[in-house]
């Protein structure tokens, strides 16, 4: 059968993909169907043509998959926030292991490689710390609303998968706690009811940008990040106090301001309305400051079972010296400092730099120092071969350089922290000219997602 565009075909599901969506063969030629799950007979709309595969959406589920549940959030499907909610958590975290298998073995040729059962997430909904939501002048209407008379020139929401001017007005998340869909509502309410316009995304004109907020797990409390296109305190001040008023739990808000088209919730300058301008949390013991802008990882309690991973694999007794590449804010280092003598973390983003600084004073951590600058040249100044080499690099992977700088270097472990299991076997496969992997710790850090993070343990050999 010869697909085109438009057609529609019917098909059974015979896998789930890297990347989420689900696999059927038509004709040999591979299919791969959005919001589909192994399982499934679905009649499959054919979207994208290309030479060797084909894209398509379902244009009706005929026999539902077994491991297909019912989603308790009436936005799944059309949102982009976590598009496996339909999917069977115990099969989502069985696929994620796979995942981090089948990448190994197609893109490092590891065959066999020795990857754990799925470490899972304590909690898979209400675990994000941490949610952005985008203002809009035009509403994307759900399906049940076309032909209504709602709406359409506000929203306070998320975005449909892959566009950047198309957001729901969100009324709730499930992957936030509670709180922080009732903030989201008295926020909305207030937005609405201003004389300042909501931020069009494709005039960039208006005023309210984003509203980002933040949980702090450990002691429950929020704070609300105010994104506007420019200064006006008359505008904003109300809202904080109305929120500071309704929620004893908030114990900052502040306004970033922005007057950047790019839509990025990062203001270029930030104003406190209420309250300090950080959250204090904790991961395991370390408590950790966290202003509107500093990086920390989404799901707190995830974290910790990433982070207690990585000290396990790092088997250290408390004399070696670690060298940690992309350390960013210092929470690898702060972890393992306690059973090392030295570590020193390697990061190219300076207020990363002063948060892993200030992480440390915090800590009262005094054996862990910081270099700021490009991993590829910093690297090249460290003379001494550490005892452990610790590497979490961004989802891209390690620049080429960086690989050969290790290789080069050569410690006897390496414990590498991966959040894309494709460019970690892409690593790998350069690596293991003098590694050998032993272990993959798969960690669910982000329940309904296709997203994984991995621990791998690296010996040199010989």
């Amino acid at each position: 059968m010869a697909l085109k565009k438009k057609q529609i075909v019917e098909c059974d599901i015979i896998d789930v993909a890297f990347g989420g969506k689900g696999l059927a063969k038509i004709d040999g030629m591979a299919v791969f169907v959005d919001q589909t799950v192994t399982g499934d007979r679905v009649a499959a709309r054919i979207i994208r043509k290309k030479k060797n595969y084909a894209e398509a959406v379902v244009d009706q589920l005929i026999v539902p998959s077994e491991k297909r549940i019912d989603p308790p959030c009436p936005y799944s499907g059309f949102c982009g926030g976590c598009k496996w909610q339909f999917i069977d958590y115990a099969y989502q975290t069985a696929l994620k292991r796979r995942h981090v298998a089948e990448s190994l073995e197609h893109i490092a040729l590891l065959k066999d490689a020795p990857v754990y059962s799925t470490i899972l997430s304590e909690t898979v909904f209400g675990y994000r710390n941490k949610m952005e939501f985008s203002c809009s002048d035009r509403r994307w209407l759900m399906p049940h609303e076309l032909g209504t008379d709602a709406d359409i020139h506000f929203a306070l929401g998320l975005h449909v998968p892959g566009t950047f001017h198309k957001v729901l007005d969100t009324r709730a998340c499930l992957l936030q706690p509670a709180m922080g869909n009732q903030i989201l509502e008295t926020v909305r309410r207030y937005m609405r009811a201003s004389d300042r316009p909501v931020y069009g995304l494709r005039s960039h004109q208006g005023f309210w940008r984003f509203l980002m907020l933040r949980h702090s797990v450990d002691f429950d409390q929020w704070m609300v990040n105010i994104v506007t296109a420019c200064e006006d305190q008359a505008a904003v001040m109300p809202l904080a106090e109305t929120i500071t008023a309704e929620f004893p739990q908030v114990a900052c808000v502040v306004n970033n301001i922005t007057s950047r088209k790019a839509g990025v919730a990062i203001g270029e300058r930030e104003i406190t309305l209420a309250g300090d301008p950080v959250l204090n949390d904790r991961i395991g013991p370390f408590s950790f400051e966290i202003s509107a802008n500093s990086f920390f990882q989404t799901n707190t309690r995830g974290a910790e079972k990433l982070y207690s991973t990585v000290g396990r694999f790092a088997e250290l007794s408390g004399n070696e010296t670690v060298l940690d590449l992309y350390c960013g804010t210092g929470t690898i280092a702060i972890w393992l400092a306690g059973q090392a003598a030295e570590v020193i973390g390697l990061e190219l983003v300076e207020s990363a730099v002063l948060d892993a600084r200030k992480n440390c004073r915090t800590n009262g951590i005094d054996n862990c120092s910081f270099i700021l600058g490009d991993i590829k040249d910093t690297l090249q100044t460290i003379s001494q071969v550490p005892d452990l080499l610790v590497i979490d690099p961004p989802r891209a992977g390690m620049h080429k350089d960086v690989v050969q700088a290790v290789l080069s270097m050569a410690p006897e472990k390496i414990v590498y922290v991966s959040c894309n299991p494709a460019t970690m076997a892409r690593d790998f496969l350069e690596l293991k000219t003098r590694y050998r992997m032993e272990a993959v710790q798969p960690v669910d850090m982000f329940p309904h997602t296709f997203h994984i993070e991995a621990v791998a343990k690296l010996k040199k050999i010989g």
